[in-house]
C-alpha cells in the first residue's frame, strides 16, 4: 500500500478543473492567509515562520524565519525580496509545476513575505526557458493587481507592493543568489565574494535583500493559514513541514510527489511510490538532491547515529532503501537533499557515460569566474568525454578524482562543489567501471601500437 501524500502546496495543481486564474484560485481559499497577515505586524509574520523551522527548498536548506532575521533592523535603504525562479538543477521540476498550474500561490506566499521583511519591491527571476511561465506569471500580477492585493495598499492595509518579472537568458549559474542579482543588474552573473556581499546586508543594487526558491514561498501562504506551530508538526524535528519529491529516471511512475519531510524512506518513495524499477531491472543507484549530489549505491550499508528519546545515541547500519528523506539523514550518508530531485538509475546505466554527460553539463554551465572551476570542470568533461570514445589514459580515473578534489572547496560559490562532487561520488563508487574502460583502451592502443 503507497504511503499516503500530505499534499499542501501539491493540494489544487492536478484537480479536475482547476485553473490558473485569479477567480478560480480564490473559489479554493486563495488569499485567505494574505488577508490573515495583513492584520499581523511584521515580526509576528517573521516569528511565525521561525517557529515552524522551515528550511530553504531550493537546496542549501537553511532556516527561512532566520534569513529574514538578517535584515539590519535600522537600514536606510529600501528592502527587496526576490522569488528565485530560475529552476536548472538538472532532475528538478517542482517549482515549474507550481508556476504553470498554480501560480496564485506563489503570488500570495511572495506578498506575505514582503509584508514581514518590509519589502515594498519584489522580483521573481524565472529561467530563460520559461517563457511560458514568465507570461503566466505577469497575467497573474496583473490579476492580483486589479483585485487589491498588489499596488499602493494592499488589501487597503496602506503597505505599498510590486512584484515584478525579470526573465533570465538560461544559465545554472544564475540559481545562486548572488550570480541572479548580478544578473538582474544587468551583469554578468559572477557570483560575489561574500562576506561582505550577503544579500541580506548588501543584495541587489546594493540594498538588504532576500531570496528564497518558489516552493519556500509557497510553504509561507500555508504557515500562516495554519500557524507556525501547527506546520512544525508536520515532518520530523529540524525537518518540518512538506517537500514536494521529483522523481525521474528508471522508475515505472516518474512525477512529483508531496510528503511530509522525513516520513518517507527512499525505499518507500521508489517501490511504494514510483512502482519500482522499470522493466523488473534491479536498483542501481540514486541521486537523491538533483544532479549535484553525491550518488549513493545499492547495495552499500550506511553506518547513521540515532538519538533515543533517553538522550543516548546508538549506530546503526541501514541499506539505501532505508535512507529517510530529510535533509539531516541524507547528510549523515555523505549525500544532501538539495533540490529534492531524485534521479534514480537501474542495473544497464553506465556510470562512466553518466558522469561524461554530467560534466559535459557543468563545463557549459560555470561562469568562468574562477580558476579552479573554469578550467577543472573543462578538464573533467576532456577525460570522461576521451575515456567514453575509447581512448582513455591509465591513471584517467584517478586523474578525474584528483582534479575534482582541487575544485571543491576553492571557488567563491558553491559551484564548485556542485561540479565536483558528482564526479567525487560517481569515481569512488563505481570505480571498477572506470578502470574497465580505461583498461580496454590501455589494451586497445596496445594492440594498435603493434601493427
Amino acid at each position: 500500500m503507497p504511503i499516503a501524500e500530505k499534499r499542501l502546496i501539491l493540494k489544487n495543481l492536478d484537480e479536475p478543473g482547476y485553473t490558473a486564474d485569479i477567480e478560480c484560485y480564490i473559489k479554493h481559499g486563495g488569499y485567505e492567509s494574505l488577508k490573515k497577515a495583513v492584520k499581523i505586524p511584521s515580526a509576528g509574520l517573521i516569528n511565525e515562520v521561525k517557529v515552524s523551522g522551515l528550511r530553504g527548498r531550493g537546496g542549501a536548506g537553511f532556516g527561512c524565519g532566520v534569513k529574514w532575521s538578517f535584515i539590519p533592523p535600522a537600514s536606510n535603504k529600501p528592502i527587496l525580496l526576490i522569488c528565485n525562479a530560475d529552476e536548472s538543477e538538472p532532475g528538478t521540476f517542482k517549482d515549474r509545476q507550481i508556476i504553470y498550474k498554480d501560480p496564485h500561490q506563489l503570488v500570495e506566499g511572495m506578498i506575505i513575505a514582503c509584508l514581514a521583511v518590509k519589502a515594498h519591491l519584489g522580483y521573481i527571476y524565472i529561467r530563460g526557458e520559461f517563457p511560458g511561465g514568465a507570461k503566466i506569471l505577469e497575467r497573474a500580477i496583473a490579476e492580483a493587481r486589479q483585485k487589491g492585493f498588489l499596488g499602493k495598499s494592499v488589501m487597503g492595509s496602506g503597505f505599498g507592493l510590486e512584484i515584478f518579472v525579470h526573465r533570465g537568458a538560461g544559465a545554472y549559474i544564475c540559481g545562486e543568489e548572488t550570480g541572479l542579482i548580478e544578473s538582474i543588474e544587468g551583469k554578468r552573473p559572477n557570483p560575489r565574494i561574500k562576506p561582505p556581499y550577503f544579500p541580506a546586508v548588501l543584495g541587489l543594487y546594493h540594498c538588504p535583500t532576500i531570496v528564497n526558491n518558489v516552493e519556500t514561498l509557497c510553504a509561507v501562504k500555508h504557515i500562516i493559514a495554519m500557524g507556525g506551530s501547527e506546520y512544525a508538526r508536520l515532518g520530523r524535528p529540524n525537518n518540518t513541514g512538506t517537500r514536494v519529491y521529483c522523481v525521474s529516471g528508471d522508475v515505472v511512475k516518474p512525477g512529483y510527489y508531496e510528503f511530509e519531510v522525513g516520513r518517507i524512506t527512499l525505499g518507500e518513495l521508489i517501490y511504494d511510490v514510483c512502482g519500482g524499477i522499470r522493466n523488473g531491472n534491479r536498483l542501481k543507484a540514486v541521486i537523491p538532491g538533483g544532479s549535484s549530489a553525491k550518488i549513493l549505491k545499492a547495495g552499500e550499508r550506511y553506518k547513521i547515529k540515532e538519538k533515543m528519546p533517553t538522550g543516548s545515541v546508538f549506530e546503526r547500519e541501514i541499506g539505501l532503501e532505508d535512507i529517510v528523506m530529510d535533509f539531516d539523514s541524507l547528510a549523515a550518508v555523505g549525500s544532501m537533499a538539495g533540490s529534492a530531485g531524485v534521479i534514480v538509475m537501474d542495473h544497464t546505466r553506465d556510470m562512466v557515460a553518466a558522469l561524461a554527460n554530467l560534466n559535459a553539463f557543468y563545463a557549459h554551465e560555470s561562469c568562468g569566474q574562477c580558476t579552479p572551476c573554469r578550467e577543472g570542470s573543462l578538464w573533467m568533461q576532456k577525460i570522461t568525454s576521451r575515456i567514453m570514445r575509447g581512448d582513455g589514459r591509465e591513471g584517467d580515473t584517478d586523474l578525474l578524482k584528483s582534479v575534482a578534489d582541487n575544485i571543491a572547496g576553492r571557488t567563491i560559490c558553491a559551484f564548485g562543489e556542485a561540479c565536483s562532487w558528482p564526479t567525487q561520488s560517481f569515481v569512488t563508487k563505481f570505480r571498477e567501471e572506470f578502470l574497465a574502460k580505461t583498461g580496454a583502451a590501455k589494451e586497445k592502443n596496445s594492440e594498435e601500437g603493434s601493427l
